[in-house]
């Protein structure tokens, strides 16, 4: 079955209206005048799977604590509300973390965030600001925090299998003095995260190690199409297959720092 994308795009539009109302009805309009044959996106043939039965369902902590018994001692106390040193040099050795908001309605987001190691800066032991360089502009994680500024942030080191977790309040920043020490390639940040942390502890290395994922001869890239092809594949576009695979070209990675228009 094919199901014109303008039907499903519509959801989307009604979604974004939580920040845009107004650009998403001239999204949900475009979508709609300018459906055609190419721009459809084909029903998953995929089997359905049931999912768990309601008595299966954990709805307690008694429950969850009965089944996973409780953490240990070195697990419950490793928990901290300032950097120490090796924070502090695990910071200048990662360049990308994964910043998770929420908003007052619990509508959840995780973008990843990412820079030339030591991106992040760390502005005292209990504060530290991540640069804004150009993206999509859809600022679903910003959106979040101007309504909850409660975030959680892993940070990651190539070829280290624990990550460094932390947790804080969030405030959004326009400039700061700082802002001199983040400049990348000539382009100074177009704003900042300033983090106020309440908890950060390391997270042990288990899910990196069971994935393998530091580990050349697990990855499979091509068992993938080009992003263009995937973006064509699943949402409304005006542009072309050609015109999109050109974007995402070799140029692509050169403008990354640019503001686009």
């Amino acid at each position: 079955m094919i199901v014109p994308t303008a039907t499903l795009e519509v959801r989307t539009a009604e979604l974004a209206g939580r920040y845009h109302s107004g650009r998403a009805a001239a999204v949900t309009e475009a979508v709609v005048e300018n459906s055609t044959a190419e721009n459809t996106v084909a029903e998953s043939t995929e089997p359905v799977i049931a999912p768990a039965p309601a008595e299966a369902a954990i709805t307690s902590e008694a429950e969850l604590r009965a089944l996973l018994g409780e953490p240990m001692e070195r697990a419950v106390t490793k928990e901290r509300v300032r950097l120490k040193p090796i924070d502090r040099r695990w910071l200048a050795a990662s360049p990308l973390c994964f910043l998770a908001t929420s908003d007052e309605l619990g509508n959840c987001d995780v973008s990843p965030k990412g820079d030339p190691a030591g991106f992040v800066k760390v502005l005292d032991d209990t504060r530290l600001a991540v640069p804004e360089r150009p993206g999509n502009r859809r600022a679903d994680g910003y959106h979040n925090i101007l309504r909850n500024p409660h975030v959680g942030m892993i940070f990651v080191v190539p070829g280290r299998a624990e990550t460094l977790r932390i947790n804080g309040r969030a405030r959004l920043v326009r400039d700061a003095a700082y802002f001199d020490d983040m400049v990348v390639k000539g382009h100074r940040p177009i704003m900042a995260l300033e983090v106020e942390i309440e908890q950060i502890f390391f997270h042990c290395p288990k899910a990196f190690l069971r994935s393998s994922l530091w580990k050349p001869p697990t990855w499979d890239p091509d068992q993938l199409p080009p992003h263009a092809a995937i973006v064509k594949s699943v949402q409304w576009t005006r542009e072309s297959l050609e015109e999109l695979t050109e974007y995402y070209g070799a140029s692509y990675e050169k403008s990354i720092y640019v503001t686009k228009k």
